[in-house]
């Protein structure tokens, strides 16, 4: 005995509910589409169906399937070769139907007499076509593709809302990949400035855990211990900030860290709104400034240092200049001499100054010309910048210590000379009150190692890398007098390294300090090719 018509339709809406009731639970793609087939061949009385989707290439791929084995699903991809591209349902007719599906049972041998196809169309968008069939030879009828029409657009809503949240999860995992990718630290804050996000950056700059800082008031996080701003974000906040989007605020200070350290920071906070006016989150970055803080430092050095160094030379040489214009001082030739003599030593020490500025900027801008590259004997060279230094201290003994078999090396002789004149003129410099200063040569298989002692102010455990910095100098009671402008270790390690080599210090404070330095033996000549120390 038939279902009545009144049966028919409870079980139409009992179909639909549990349909409407999987898409609102959020089922996986297929396990709705496969409900949706099994309702739909069930209502039309058939045995089997299919569901394709359409991908982004406009091919067609079965996603669901029911009634039929597994593994003669593909046998039917006859019936997706040539579906129209249409937009309206009553535009839709997949050509040759029938007769394709007359070739798919006698290939596959299963019994299969109708079919009936619909479009499944969302937003003039075709989306796939439903399938059901029929092993009897009762046609379907125009009822039947209106029950099928139902059932197809539910179909075509579950794919346009998994395509949707496919792209919108896409778009958030994107996101989160941005935020926690950024070399910057990126909060988002909820209007009552309580986080929401935290990314990796922003834990390695304030210290905080992320799941310790989400949830907490931004200023029980953000804690400044020095603001160079004028005002902090809650300030902002409290007079009116903001007024519209798009209106940035900056902050710039010390943040002190969890652990109580202290960084640079500047954050820059930007309000995201409504198209209503009411504030959603406010998005702020954060970025380490400790570098452009020490490069404005290494600038104000630099300026004080050149300034009070250049000013020196330059003053004693006007001086010198003018007392000798005056009548009196031409009636001492003697003192005319040592005047002249005062006046070279000074223009020299001026020029010196000048080359080292000029070899900083060079090797800031990518490297320092070579002069002449050739076969050198650093112990003749440094006989030669012994022999200088000598005639102008009473106070210290300079000697030489050189093995017997210390070899030549090659490199830029009055690069190398720079250097030993730079570590001679240091070790008299920070020896104020005298005492032996020695350079000694050694040689192993590998290398050649130069070295300078001396029995001066020593160097300090924490300072001995620093000092070979631009414009570092070590600030003490002893050294403070000493002139200088610190680049001449500096360029002293450029120099070497480019040479392939290496340079450090051994001291101790009050018992001088000794630097060494080591350079290849057998240096490679592609080193040497561009002529230039880079």
């Amino acid at each position: 005995m038939g279902l009545s018509l009144y049966d028919y339709r409870i079980r139409q809406r009992d179909h639909l509910l549990s349909i409407t009731q999987a898409l609102v639970s959020r089922l996986n793609l297929r396990g709705v589409l496969r409900l949706i087939l099994q309702a739909s061949v069930d209502m039309l009385l058939g045995q089997s169906g299919l569901i394709a989707l359409r991908n982004e290439a406009g091919d067609f791929a079965f996603w669901a399937s029911y009634g039929l084995p597994p593994a003669l699903v593909d046998s039917f991809s006859l019936l997706v070769e040539d579906v129209p591209d249409v937009s309206r349902i009553e535009d839709f007719s997949i050509p040759d139907l029938a007769d394709k599906l007359d070739r798919i049972a006698e290939a596959t041998g299963l019994l299969l007499r109708q079919v009936v196809s619909l479009p499944m169309i969302v937003e003039r968008d075709l989306l796939g076509v439903i399938f059901i069939f029929r092993a009897q030879s009762s046609r379907f009828s125009p009822d039947d593709r209106q029950i099928l029409a139902s059932f197809a657009d539910y179909a075509a809503i579950a794919v346009h809302n998994a395509r949707l949240y496919e792209a919108a999860d896409t778009e958030r995992r994107r996101l989160d990949a941005l935020i926690d990718s950024s070399a910057d630290g990126i909060m988002v804050l909820r209007p009552n400035l309580r986080f929401e996000r935290f990314n990796r950056a922003l834990v390695t700059l304030s210290g905080w855990p992320a799941e310790l800082a989400v949830e907490r008031h931004h200023d029980e996080v953000m804690v400044w211990a020095r603001l160079t701003s004028r005002m902090t974000l809650e300030d902002a906040v409290a007079q009116g900030w903001p007024i519209e989007e798009g209106r940035a605020l900056y902050v710039e200070g010390e943040l002190r860290r969890r652990n109580g350290s202290l960084v640079s920071l500047g954050v820059t906070y930007a309000p995201l709104m409504t198209p209503h006016g009411r504030l959603l989150n406010i998005i702020g970055t954060a970025r380490d400034i400790t570098r452009f803080r020490e490069a404005d430092a290494l600038k104000d050095t630099f300026i004080s240092v050149v300034s009070h160094e250049l000013k020196t030379p330059v003053s004693i040489i006007k001086g010198y200049a003018e007392t000798l214009r005056r009548p009196e001082a031409r009636d001492n030739p003697g003192l005319v001499d040592e005047m002249l003599s005062d006046v070279v030593q000074e223009a020299d020490r001026l020029a010196r100054l000048v080359d080292d500025l000029l070899d900083a900027s060079r090797l800031q801008a990518g490297g320092l010309p070579f002069r002449d590259v050739d076969e050198i004997d650093l112990e003749y060279v440094a006989q030669r910048v012994v022999a200088r230094y000598r005639p102008r201290t009473r106070r210290h003994d300079l000697t030489m210590s050189f093995s017997s078999d210390f070899p030549t090396i090659h490199g830029d002789p009055q690069r190398l000379e720079q250097v030993l004149d730079n570590l001679v003129s240091n070790a008299i410099k920070y020896s104020p009150h005298g005492g032996r200063i020695e350079v000694r040569g050694r040689a192993n298989p590998a290398e050649v190692v130069v070295s300078v002692s001396d029995e001066g102010v020593g160097i300090p455990l924490d300072e001995q890398e620093r000092i070979f910095d631009r414009f570092y100098r070590v600030e003490g009671p002893e050294t403070r007098a000493v002139a200088g402008t610190g680049l001449g270790l500096y360029l002293t390690r450029a120099i070497v390294e480019a040479h392939g080599g290496r340079c450090w210090v051994s001291s101790t404070p009050g018992r001088g300090s000794t630097f060494h330095v080591a350079l290849p033996r057998e240096t490679g000549l592609a080193i040497w090719r561009d002529q230039s120390l880079v």
